[in-house]
């Protein structure tokens, strides 16, 4: 039977599942959306006639830590012995858990690389599509292909453990806030020269190693790493090395890290209210 034919379901119609769904539908699939929002709030029942069901739900950083209570909601919704593949990022190890607790389906984690501005075009054009099994089984392996066959080809694709997927995607986004940090840093040094930053910049990017992206210090009309990954993301990364029982100084390396993009954030007013989802409102005073 040709993948054309399978039903594919999408649980989430956010940014990332709304874009992920569209460019299915651009390529010729039968797709069911659910979400809690109009109009596709009453396609909860439909979800379980698909084979395969593309999960993109919040999974926030709260004061309390992790918050996966939507995605395990989500999970209840996907009929045995059919695939659910994981867009949400999560922490590592999660998935695997959910595996255990949802042991009659099959659960992969394949992360997001979608940029907000380009989601529609990064969701059509992947540059890498990763899938991570949270079991090591020809089920999951066979589960794996399918998905791969489905989804628009990228330049790179890999199949790893779903520990392995989940850390990929929180390297990226810490490594990243980490550049927007230390660009912030330097246009300090930069301005108190009496230098031009643009000059300096465009050097620095001729760089291959380094390249233009995330080198602005000055982003959305605010300074400071935002949006609704980097804030997040970057805690949790913090949190869970701490778990691990890290060395003291990595620990002090990152929470300083994590402390100058809050005062980067409210400095500039910029993303508060995901500042303060994270941390609570005590940390705007």
């Amino acid at each position: 039977m040709s993948h054309k034919k399978l039903q594919i379901g999408f649980i989430g119609q956010g940014w990332i599942g709304k874009h992920y769904a569209d460019d299915f539908e651009a390529r010729g699939y039968q797709t069911i959306r659910f979400s809690l929002e109009e109009p596709y709030n009453n396609n909860k029942k439909l979800i379980g006639s698909c084979p395969i069901t593309f999960i993109a739900v919040p999974t926030p950083t709260t004061p309390n830590g992790f918050d996966g209570s939507i995605l395990r909601d989500a999970l209840g919704n996907i009929k045995s012995g059919n695939i659910a593949v994981i867009k949400s990022t999560t922490i590592p190890g999660f998935t695997k858990q959910l595996q255990a607790e949802f042991g009659d389906i099959i659960l992969l984690h394949s992360p997001e690389f979608l940029v907000e501005k380009t989601a529609a075009y990064d969701a059509a054009n992947p540059k890498r599509t990763i899938v991570g099994l949270p079991v090591e089984s020809e089920t999951h392996r066979k589960a794996a292909e399918t998905v791969l066959e489905i989804l628009p080809v990228a330049p790179y694709t890999k199949v790893m453990s779903s520990t392995e997927s989940e850390l990929v995607k929180y390297a990226g986004n810490c490594f990243l806030y980490t550049k927007v940090l230390f660009m912030n840093a330097l246009v300090d040094v930069v301005n108190n020269c009496e230098a031009n930053f643009e000059i300096i910049r465009e050097a620095m990017i001729m760089d291959d190693r380094i390249g233009s992206s995330h080198t602005y210090p000055i982003h959305d009309s605010g300074r400071g790493a935002g949006g609704h990954c980097f804030i997040k993301d970057f805690e949790i990364f913090k949190e869970y090395y701490k778990e691990l029982n890290g060395s003291d100084a990595a620990y002090t390396m990152l929470t300083a890290m994590s402390e100058y993009n809050t005062h980067l954030l409210k400095a500039s007013n910029k993303d508060l209210d995901l500042l303060s989802g994270v941390y609570g409102e005590e940390v705007l005073k």
